[in-house]
């Protein structure tokens, strides 16, 4: 399998859906200057920039979507979606709905975020349970190129609105990716690693942190299942559950800020459906409850790192271990 970078998976996914169906068309903030490649190959009236109106873009997709036409738009930083929140939120999600399913909504919003680029405050900003919590909404966030592609390609066939995160760190992360047609389903959570002992669910770049926790208490004599969830709505609950009654404890890991978070849903899960399969409490790592800072070496200390997902892995399983 060849291997590429996030931002070229997403190019991939975004020119084989162009080209597999007129109906879908990309538009937003600097993107027919960005993606050269794409106005070469189908043209302005398929590919445009946009005025800096994250509401008129979000708007028009709606409109666009509900006209038969598949559109995938890009709002940059994922806090600019604050300016986008009744087109998103109001029209595109609750529509279908409120239509009687007269009207659908295939619409891909694609938003950065996350630490890594020292963007600051205002253009760094995990909003993703802002939109799980929405009605009629799907929201999406990989950790690896194949799944970027195949999520995304995924989303552009869907008929309801998907919030496409992309992390900013992951942009340059290489990674194989299946040659040929390669779709992801949404709703389902991807193993990246079978464990006895102790399960870490995570997503985005916290992922790749837990695949190095659990790398470090294979040494320690500790076995964790890592699960990316990849897809926060539909949220792949059997996969959560089915590893908790495995391992019997979970840490659950995101940069977002701990209070009501996608955190707190899979907790919640688990003490529900599974609380008689549990041998410790369940833990939580996410990042503080404060605007992400614009210093390198504060946005690493914002973001749960292996050190300390493995620190609590280990207070978990600390009465095993010990004996």
């Amino acid at each position: 399998m060849p291997r590429i970078t996030v931002n070229e998976a997403i190019a991939q996914a975004i020119a084989e859906e162009m080209r597999r169906d007129p109906a879908v068309l990309m538009f937003g903030e600097g993107v027919a200057t960005k993606r050269g490649e794409l106005v070469a190959e189908f043209g302005t009236a398929r590919v445009r920039n946009t005025p800096l109106a994250e509401g008129i873009i979000a708007g028009t997709a709606a409109g666009a979507a509900a006209s038969g036409l598949r559109p995938v738009v890009d709002l940059l930083f994922a806090p600019f979606l604050c300016f986008a929140m009744d087109e998103i939120v109001n029209s595109a999600g609750k529509l279908r709905y409120m239509s009687g399913g007269q009207f659908k909504f295939p619409m891909v919003v694609l938003a950065q975020s996350g630490a890594g680029w020292t963007v600051g405050a205002q253009h760094n900003h995990n909003l993703e349970a802002w939109f799980v919590h929405s009605p009629g909404l799907k929201v999406v966030m990989p950790s690896s190129p194949a799944d970027f592609k195949g999520l995304l390609k995924a989303a552009i066939r869907d008929d309801n609105p998907v919030l496409f995160f992309m992390d900013l760190a992951l942009g340059f992360q290489a990674g194989e990716v299946p040659a040929g047609e390669h779709v992801v389903p949404l709703g389902r959570a991807a193993t990246l690693r079978e464990g006895r002992d102790v399960t870490l669910v995570s997503y985005a770049k916290t992922v790749h942190h837990c695949v190095a926790a659990a790398e470090m208490l294979a040494g320690q004599g500790i076995s964790a299942e890592v699960i990316d969830l990849r897809s926060l709505k539909p949220l792949d609950e059997a996969a959560i559950l089915a590893s908790v009654r495995r391992t019997g404890r979970i840490v659950v890991v995101h940069e977002a800020s701990r209070l009501c978070g996608v955190g707190a849903e899979v907790a919640a899960l688990v003490a529900e459906h599974a609380f008689d399969a549990l041998k410790a409490p369940i833990r939580r790592l996410t990042g503080p409850d404060t605007p992400a800072p614009s210093s390198w070496p504060l946005e690493q200390a914002f973001v749960p790192q292996a050190d300390a997902i493995a620190a609590a892995a280990r207070e978990l399983v600390g009465a095993r271990v010990c004996a």
